[in-house]
């Protein structure tokens, strides 16, 4: 077996079990909801087909949503994540395109460009499952609150499951 496809089937069940297990039972407060299973789909290949990835963001989303018991919200906002991927992905490129051997994680994109893009898409995503949760427009504020926090904490815990268990690149001499 590949051993990047083994990467990422060990980085799906270990981001799974941290969401399923861990991060739906902490209580923050202001219906605040931790994430880090967006990480999963944003570490995926550059190259891999729009399709693909939406399909394997709902299917991960769903699985998600089965032990969640939130009906197709984590789906929804995953394929919602996975559809605008390639978008912000080519909005922030780098001058000579992206490296298929490179991951996109911020050790090797740099921190900048993980801010900007994994920031943007875990905004959309956030958004996007609060309006659904939600799904009342008289409560905008409220989903706008619920979205920032949310993003803010997810994407702390992003850089920290980063810190924790992805190799840094090993600098040239």
């Amino acid at each position: 077996m590949n051993t990047t496809i083994l990467t990422h089937i060990i980085r799906l069940v270990l981001l799974f079990i941290l969401q399923v297990f861990i991060l739906n039972y902490l209580e923050v407060g202001y219906g605040i909801q931790m994430m880090i299973y967006p990480l999963f789909i944003l570490l995926l290949p550059v190259e891999l087909n729009v399709f693909y990835l939406m399909l394997i963001a709902f299917g991960f989303g769903g699985l998600i949503d089965i032990f969640s018991d939130t009906f197709g919200m984590h789906a929804s906002a995953a394929v919602i994540f996975a559809y605008f991927r390639p978008i912000i992905f080519k909005l922030f490129a780098p001058r000579d395109g992206y490296d298929i051997l490179m991951e996109t994680n911020m050790f090797q994109m740099g921190f900048g460009w993980f801010l900007r893009t994994f920031g943007i898409l875990i905004l959309i995503h956030h958004l996007w499952f609060f309006l659904l949760m939600i799904f009342r427009v008289s409560e905008i504020l409220y989903i706008l609150q619920m979205t920032g926090l949310s993003a803010v904490l997810s994407f702390i815990l992003c850089i920290l499951f980063q810190q924790l268990f992805l190799r840094k690149p090993k600098k040239e001499a």
